[in-house]
């Protein structure tokens, strides 16, 4: 039994405002984890004001770059040698299967790594001359205070993203995670303290949507970073606005697939094994539309059908499972619902179904589920539904493909298979989206990721993201 009863402000364990603990149970069984202390709005008044006066008045914005990188790395350091530990405990909270909360883990490490580069090369203070004539000094400065705002799918990534790029700029930052993610975003707490930042410089508060509203619109806020659904990074961007806050949005995704018709069937099932279903498909980058060639359909379809059945179901702490349950009951409900929907939209139904696995019934589980003969404009098709549901649609030539993957309100991720890699990269350049993985290539994160249109605003990794968290200023000598 895990027991937190105080939030992480400013560096100190403090008694939270409302002493009722939340239970923290598992979407696998209801099992009880552990207690975990809420954020209320005067909490958040608390961890603004010590973010305040620790970027007014404390040494982190003043210190150097090089030296903000070692406590940075030394952060880093310290996770990663308790990943396997954070894993469990994220794979407990959220359902995420224990394979994905471990294969993650050295991607957290890779996503720092890229940000300690760019950091290092970072232009903090640049002399111009272009005409010789007089010069001028280019200074990028921290932002200021970052309210960073994280969803449940994905915690450490989620934080760490902005936490890190905020952090090696000179920014404070306040984290608000969810409640189901409490035991573990704030034992995220210790590894902060035990780097040595300096007092003020980090706070991590879970808290439900009241209170993150009350973060937004905090007077003491420079920036808001959040990640989650287009629906309430609208209501953020509508606060940032009125305030002329700066704001980074990473929000949902409808991921095209597009397979060419001298694709390699073989690896396109494994690849969309991944590419499609990890994290139980609670994840904005998921390949949900599968657009196949007319001339290869029945074959594709009959693929993707071994590949939904074959995966397994069940607890995610067991590390044969594939697919873990919903984090909520209320999910759990939505997935099975758009199936319905889809069902009643006339697509065919290839596999699974809105019923719950059989012996599963404790948890929050679905059926992965495949449907056929869809067409874009379905809900299915143009709707994020968050959970293991894929659709199968039909183009004609690779115009209609492009058209097909282009029709959507979101352009975040996407994938092009094809055994011809150059002409993949064509079809990529069409894409209107942040991110396209040809083959299944696996991302670096030296470059930037984000979505066009409702996908979001802003970009994260590398040197784009780390520009996210800083003031250009222009000195004339």
């Amino acid at each position: 039994m895990i027991n937190y009863d105080k939030l992480y402000i400013g560096g100190q364990w403090v008694a939270p405002t409302n002493t009722d603990l939340l239970d923290i149970r598992s979407p696998h069984d209801r099992r009880l984890i552990g207690y975990a202390a809420q954020g209320a709005p005067a909490d958040i008044d608390k961890a603004v004001f010590a973010a305040r006066e620790a970027f007014d008045h404390g040494p982190w914005p003043r210190m150097t770059p090089e030296a903000r990188q070692e406590i940075v790395a030394r952060f880093n350091t310290l996770r990663a040698e308790r990943a396997e530990e954070a894993a469990a405990l994220i794979s407990a909270e959220n359902g995420a299967p224990l394979w994905f909360t471990t294969w993650g883990a050295p991607a957290l490490d890779q996503a720092a790594d890229a940000y300690l580069r760019a950091a290092k090369d970072f232009g903090w203070e640049e002399r111009l001359d272009p005409t010789g004539a007089s010069g001028t000094v280019v200074r990028r400065e921290p932002i200021g205070v970052v309210a960073a705002i994280i969803p449940w799918n994905s915690p450490y990534s989620a934080a760490l993203v902005k936490m890190i790029p905020a952090l090696l700029a000179g920014c404070t930052v306040v984290l608000k995670a969810s409640p189901e993610n409490s035991l573990s975003i704030l034992r995220l707490g210790e590894t902060f303290t035990a780097a040595g930042f300096p007092e003020g410089v980090v706070s991590i508060i879970p808290a439900d949507r009241e209170t993150s509203e009350h973060l937004v619109a905090h007077p003491g806020i420079n920036k808001i970073s959040f990640t989650g659904s287009t629906a309430a990074g609208r209501r953020i961007a509508s606060i940032a606005g009125e305030q002329l806050k700066r704001v980074s949005l990473e929000l949902g995704g409808k991921s095209a697939s597009i397979i060419l018709e001298d694709a390699d069937l073989a690896a396109v099932t494994e690849g969309l094994k991944f590419a499609s279903f990890a994290n139980n498909s609670e994840n904005c980058q998921a390949h949900t539309r599968i657009l196949a060639p007319r001339s290869r359909y029945d074959e594709i379809v009959d693929a993707l059908k071994v590949l939904t059945e074959s995966l397994r179901v069940g607890d995610p702490a067991d590390p044969d499972t594939f697919i873990g349950p919903m984090i909520r009951a209320d999910q759990q409900k939505r997935v099975q619902d758009y199936i319905r929907i889809g069902i009643s939209e006339g697509a065919r139904l290839v596999t699974g179904g809105p019923e719950t696995p059989e012996g599963l019934e404790g948890g929050f589980y679905v059926t992965p589920t495949l449907f056929a003969d869809v067409d874009n404009s379905m809900r299915i098709a143009q709707e994020e539904i968050f959970g293991p549901v894929l659709v199968v649609i039909p183009y004609e030539d690779e115009d209609d493909a492009v058209r097909i993957a282009n029709d959507s309100p979101y352009g975040l991720g996407g994938g092009v298979w094809t055994t011809d890699v150059e002409h993949g990269m064509e079809i990529a350049r069409r894409l209107q989206t942040g991110g396209v993985r040809i083959n299944a290539a696996p991302p670096v994160f030296d470059g930037p990721f984000g979505g066009y249109k409702d996908s979001g605003i802003g970009r994260e990794n590398g040197v784009v993201g780390l520009t996210e968290y800083v003031e250009h200023k222009t000195i004339a000598v």
